[in-house]
């Protein structure tokens, strides 16, 4: 991902989750901060060691970017988003990581689109 679509500090972190909105499932909560005069959309990641060893929280990290990246065209612009991976995300693959993240921004109303079943 660009190092402008990426929320890597911890003040930016800290205002997402405090003037933020939060969705949930199993498998991920997902933090929405609203930034109208901003024209694309960020994400921040955060999967900690109860997700698993460093080669599981990277796999996780890797799906979530991937799905983003697949995602774009669909997802607000002019949102902040952070995204907790919780520890039933280890254990899935990358379409169940997508179908669940899916989930989560229509709850949240972040996606542009109705999605097929995929």
């Amino acid at each position: 991902m660009k190092k402008k679509l990426r929320i890597k500090k911890d003040k930016e972190f800290q205002l997402v989750f405090k003037k933020g909105e939060s969705f949930a499932n199993r498998q991920f909560v997902v933090y929405v901060l609203e930034k109208p005069d901003q024209d694309y959309f960020r994400i921040g990641l955060s999967v900690s060691k109860k997700v698993g060893n460093a080669v599981v929280r990277n796999q996780v990290k890797r799906y979530i970017r991937q799905t983003f990246l697949e995602l774009k065209n669909e997802i607000d612009v002019g949102k902040d988003y952070v995204i907790i991976a919780r520890k039933p995300a280890a254990d899935m693959d990358f379409f169940q990581v997508k179908n669940s993240l899916i989930h989560v921004l229509k709850r949240s109303k972040s996606l542009t689109f109705k999605l097929k079943n995929n």
